[in-house]
Formats: structure tokens, C-alpha cells, sequence
């Protein structure tokens, strides 16, 4: 049924704040909040700062849409109001002892998840429908692919506030959930801005691999292993690789630490479910990987959007870390590979697992036969440790 609601009517507009709530937990969104369609000033000079340093690295998109970003409004001149929602997606239990399993990959616990792309957005699609139907507002869903600052907005709304690791944080959710939004050109009542719950905390911090946070409340992307393993394109530069240990799909360290998790598990009985297969799969299994077998494995997730062989470099550097030297064989079995990217990554886990002599033989066999001059920087640089 049509419900039928005016845009000059207050208490109406009441009460459809209320039936947005409503309708959005029986389509399993666990939080909703609603805010302006605005980011304050200094949020968006931070940002602007953010790539002045170019802290962003090879994620071009966010400097090239960088005017989009400051405000929705310029995405959208006609936009009004924001409906900021969150799927909660928290872990059972602490995933970080998964890091100690060092001949298994850790894998970012959202990406053992369906493509939260599409969890979030169908659902989001199908509240807004509400939302159009019952007032006959324009509206535009976003979930991480439109050009917008989805963080500010929802520290705007009530939802949470951004942590001293940057990531939004709720009272309700912890750090563990899926986020989207709705603009509408609909004025609409908006919640209370949430305030900073962080106090004088600073584990995320401190328990960074790689060292990714200059500053409470501040990233270098360049050096966060979630970057480095999903975003990064050529070799990861080897000052990080030891440091990224098991972790072939970002990373969750900052996250997992926060105090605030403790309410991640009480939201909804009936969570999303995450891939069994996905929680600590062997690495010898994933180096196997050819495209097609990569495709079919993570079909519907978000892993899938890196590629066979950036996933494989990943694997590699997890078979480097892992100290196991049966594992050996395996990374001297993708030396021959035909992406350079896996091979480059083969030599150095080769020259982790292998001593001085063992190396050496495979630089006579392999070596000579090289004409990518990234994977002979890899030979070149590996031997030079060796002999260090």
C-alpha cells in the first residue's frame, strides 16, 4: 500500500523517520540513522590534506574525484538529507590467533562475506523503494562506489565516529559492519551528531604491523597492509613484507583490538554467515590457483576483484613469513609462472625458506632464463640479503 506523505507536513515527516526505521530492520539493517546532506569544513579540509601528502597512493580515483567527494551536494545539487545505514558482520570470535597459524592465510574477516557490495546495496535499493514510494522523493543509493565521504556523513547522522585508525566506530556495532547510504532530496529530521568515544585509548595504534598511523586519527594508506594486499598493483616494497606475516587479504589487527567490539555480537541473532573455507585456507592450496580456479573460488567476493595474480603475490609473501621450509617447493614451483608479479614474488619467499646453497641452485636454474627486469631486481636484491 501506497502511503501517502507531504513534504510541508512536520509531523508526518515524524513519522516517517520512524517507519524508515521500521522498515529497515525487517530488511535486516541493524542500524539506521538519518543527517544532512553536508560534511563539515574541517572534515573536508582533512581530507584535502589527506591527498596534499598523497597518503592515498595508487588510489587515483580519490584525488580525481576529489571536488565530488567534499560535499554531496556536489555529487547532487538537489540533495537534502542522508539515511546512513550499517549491517553488522562481527567475527564469532577473535580472528588475530588466526595470525599464528603461519602456514594458513588470513583473510580480512568482512571479505569472507559475500561482496558486501551487493549484501548492502540490494538491501538499501529495496528501503529506498520504500522511502520513494511513501514520499515520492528522488533518492540515490551509495555503497562505497559513488563518489562520497561515507564516514563524516555518518559520524553526521549519529551512527558512529570516526576512531583514532580512521575507520568508523559505533556504540552499537563496534568496528565490525558493512556501511551505505541513501541521498534524498527529502529534508528530513536528522539524529543527533555522534560524539568521539575513544578517550585516551590507543591500541589500534600501537598494534599496527606496519606502522600506518603518523598520528591519532590520521593514515598512511602506502603503509597499511589492507592497501598494500588489495589496492597495491606492482610488488609490495619489501621493507612491509615481513611485517604483513600470514595476512593475504588486508588486514584486521586495528579493528580487532578496539574495546568497542564488545557490542558487535549483540546486535541481531541472525548475523550474516561467513565462509567456512574462507577462515584460514591452507596457503599451498591458494599458490595452486590458476585464473580460472581463482574465479570460481571467490566468486561473489570481493577477493575476486584483485585478480589471480596479485592474490598469488599475496600467498607468496604469506609462504615467505611462514617459516615452513616444506612450503619451499611450492613457491619454486611458481618461478615459472607467467605473470612476472608471482614469479618476483616466488624468488623472494624462495629466498626466505632456503639457505645460502639451496638458493643459490635455484639461481643457476632459473635466473639465466629471467627477462623481466622486476623479477631480476627480485634476484639481484635476494641474493644481496643472502650474502648481507
Amino acid at each position: 500500500m501506497t502511503i501517502s506523505i507531504s513534504r510541508t507536513d512536520k509531523q508526518t515527516r515524524i513519522g516517517i523517520e520512524e517507519r524508515i526505521r521500521e522498515r529497515a530492520g525487517e530488511l535486516g539493517i541493524d542500524v539506521v540513522r538519518i543527517g544532512p546532506a553536508d560534511i563539515p569544513e574541517q572534515r573536508q579540509r582533512s581530507y584535502r590534506r589527506y591527498l596534499k601528502l598523497e597518503r592515498h597512493g595508487e588510489m587515483g580515483w580519490l584525488e580525481a574525484r576529489a571536488a565530488l567527494r567534499s560535499s554531496p551536494r556536489q555529487l547532487w545539487p538537489e540533495a537534502r538529507s542522508v539515511v546512513m545505514a550499517a549491517i553488522n558482520y562481527g567475527p564469532e570470535t577473535d580472528p588475530l590467533p588466526e595470525l599464528e597459524a603461519r602456514d594458513r592465510g588470513y583473510i580480512s574477516v568482512y571479505a569472507r562475506h559475500r561482496d558486501y557490495h551487493d549484501v548492502l546495496k540490494g538491501r538499501l535499493k529495496q528501503l529506498g523503494g520504500f522511502i520513494a514510494g511513501a514520499t515520492g522523493a528522488a533518492l540515490k543509493v551509495f555503497v562505497d562506489t559513488a563518489p562520497v565521504l561515507e564516514k563524516p556523513l555518518a559520524q553526521q547522522a549519529g551512527l558512529g565516529w570516526q576512531g583514532k585508525h580512521t575507520n568508523l566506530l559505533s556504540r552499537e556495532l563496534g568496528n565490525w559492519f558493512f556501511l551505505g547510504g541513501i541521498l534524498l532530496d527529502l529534508p528530513l529530521l536528522p539524529d543527533a551528531v555522534e560524539l568521539d568515544h575513544c578517550g585516551s585509548c590507543r591500541r589500534c595504534l600501537d598494534i599496527c604491523p606496519t606502522r600506518a598511523f603518523p598520528a591519532p586519527y590520521e593514515l598512511d594508506a602506502r603503509r597499511c597492509i589492507s592497501y598494500l594486499t588489495i589496492e597495491h598493483k606492482s610488488p609490495i616494497p619489501r621493507e612491509f613484507r615481513k611485517a604483513i606475516g600470514n595476512r593475504i587479504y588486508g588486514c584486521d589487527d586495528c579493528l580487532a583490538v578496539c574495546p568497542w567490539n564488545k557490542f558487535a555480537a549483540m546486535t541481531r541473532e541472525a548475523k550474516l554467515q561467513a565462509r567456512v573455507d574462507l577462515v584460514a585456507p591452507r596457503l599451498e592450496a591458494l599458490a595452486g590457483l590458476d585464473d580460472p580456479s581463482f574465479r570460481r573460488m571467490f566468486s561473489g567476493s570481493p577477493i575476486k576483484r584483485i585478480g589471480r595474480d596479485r592474490f598469488v603475490r599475496n600467498v607468496l609473501i604469506a609462504i615467505g613469513n611462514s617459516g615452513d621450509t616444506d612450503l619451499a617447493g611450492v613457491a619454486r614451483g611458481l618461478l615459472g609462472d607467467t605473470a612476472p608479479l608471482v614469479r618476483g614474488m616466488a624468488v623472494w619467499a624462495s629466498s626466505e625458506l632456503l639457505d645460502t646453497h639451496g638458493f643459490q641452485a635455484l639461481v643457476r636454474d632459473h635466473m639465466a632464463q629471467e627477462a623481466d627486469s622486476s623479477v631480476l631486481r627480485e634476484w639481484h636484491e635476494s641474493l644481496k640479503a643472502l650474502s648481507a
